[in-house]
């Protein structure tokens, strides 16, 4: 279903290309789970070809290229035609308004009725992309990265994980069991910090084990127990430089998280910290606008 280029460029792209066939043809039959498209069929000639192109509208930057290739070549499959692809930009590539990301060649009618599906995808990639690159530019010259979380839209994990790629942050955790992380609910349940630790180091022994803490006791304890990594969760910037003094001779990696945007950012400017968490990346990123045009 997918060109032996499609899938190498998903391969490439650290994406499993029979989990994105299945969740794009799960997205095209959402669209026709009520009926064909009647618009498209009605006014438009069975035998009638096109050359249609996507184009930015905004400035922003690039992800999902492969992914919108794929959405084409299952679609038509799906139709029974044949459609090619020409990539023009790449993933991680910037945009400004008129840039041409890619050139479609097909039955009309097949290039309408996926064209919402292509779209739905790219833009939504393209603005996790383009919200991750505002922060990395926000953070140069500190040696603090931005990291995403599990704050993703639902099965859209993976791909949007990507997109962070794409646009020069850092993965966090994929899901629940590539690292452990103990929060405020795991503490309380558990009776502390430390006996929250001992049990997970009993059950889990190779896993990195990371602690979020909101204040600098618990951020002692943390160190104590010998957590991998340390959340810093909505703290100050002077509760930040507390932590700190105890996390640098540790050698304890640190992450602050709760709610940071690019306006508060910079309060904390000086304090090396090794990453930001920010979940608006992927639960609240605004779409880069582009379009679909015919040639």
């Amino acid at each position: 279903m997918l060109s032996p280029d499609t899938d190498a460029q998903l391969t490439h792209a650290g994406l499993d290309p029979e989990h994105v066939t299945a969740l794009i043809t799960a997205v095209l039959d959402e669209d026709l789970q009520w009926g064909e498209d009647v618009t498209t069929l009605a006014t438009i000639p069975a035998d009638q070809r096109c050359v249609a192109e996507v184009v930015a509208r905004q400035d922003g930057v690039l992800a999902g290229v492969p992914v919108a290739r794929a959405v084409a070549e299952i679609a038509a499959a799906r139709d029974g035609s044949a459609v090619t692809v020409t990539d023009v930009l790449q993933d991680g590539d910037a945009v400004q308004p008129g840039s041409v990301v890619l050139r479609v060649e097909g039955r009309t009618q097949l290039v309408l009725t996926m064209e919402r599906t292509l779209l739905n995808l790219l833009c939504q990639l393209s603005g996790v992309a383009s919200a991750t690159a505002a922060w990395v530019r926000a953070l140069t010259g500190t040696g603090t990265r931005v990291r995403d979380t599990r704050k993703t839209q639902p099965l859209l994990r993976v791909l949007q994980k990507y997109a962070v790629r794409c646009g020069g942050g850092v993965n966090h955790r994929m899901g629940l069991g590539d690292a452990a992380l103990i929060k405020d609910n795991h503490i309380e349940a558990a009776g502390s910090i430390t006996a929250a630790f001992q049990a997970i180091s009993t059950h889990a022994r190779d896993l990195p084990i990371e602690v979020e803490c909101d204040t600098v006791a618990q951020v002692s304890e943390a160190i104590d127990a010998g957590a991998s990594l340390i959340l810093l969760d909505n703290m100050s910037p002077t509760q930040v430089a507390e932590c700190l003094e105890l996390t640098t001779p540790a050698g304890v990696a640190t992450e602050l998280s709760g709610g940071l945007t690019l306006d508060t950012i910079g309060d904390y400017s000086g304090l090396a910290v090794d990453y930001v968490a920010v979940g608006a990346l992927t639960h609240s990123a605004t779409v880069l606008d582009l379009g679909l045009d015919f040639r």
